[in-house]
């Protein structure tokens, strides 16, 4: 499939991820159960939140098309589809279940999903453009911060 398919596909199946996880929050950030929380001091506002997921997701949706378009094989459409089903499944566990445990299991199996991508493939037409998971692995080791801090102080 052709690089520009293939960055529409999954530009749809991530930010379309993205509005699922949305629906599933039950309110989210914007709950009672969530303000009342004892946050970590380093909790970015919540407007962040959306621009830096929705960037995050134009980065992988980029990368993604390049790693498909030469890589794909039954084991890089496995990870992606975990890494689908756990970016999807955090929101629901924490925000409307309130699993925080359960949550942070869940979000640090996601950084080890994205950290095996980038570690796997350094083959030389990707080695560049790996680096445009950064900014997931980044927010992630934020949002992993802030799950924990949340499960320890509360």
């Amino acid at each position: 499939m052709k690089f520009s398919k293939l960055l529409i596909v999954f530009l749809i199946i991530n930010l379309g991820s993205l509005a699922l996880g949305s629906w599933l929050m039950n309110n989210g950030p914007t709950s009672d159960w969530y303000l009342n929380l004892n946050k970590a001091p380093w909790t970015p506002p919540g407007w962040l939140f959306g621009v830096a997921w929705s960037t995050i997701m134009v980065c992988f949706s980029v990368y993604l098309a390049f790693l498909f378009k030469d890589y794909n094989t039954v084991s890089v459409r496995f990870t992606y589809a975990l890494q689908v089903v756990l970016n999807v499944i955090w929101n629901y566990v924490f925000f409307n279940k309130h699993l925080v445990l359960l949550g942070l299991i869940i979000i640090i199996a996601l950084t080890f999903v994205i950290i095996f991508l980038f570690v796997k493939y350094q083959v030389y037409n990707l080695k560049k453009i790996r680096y445009l998971l950064l900014p997931y692995i980044i927010w992630l080791c934020i949002a992993t911060s802030l799950n924990a801090y949340i499960l320890i102080k509360n």
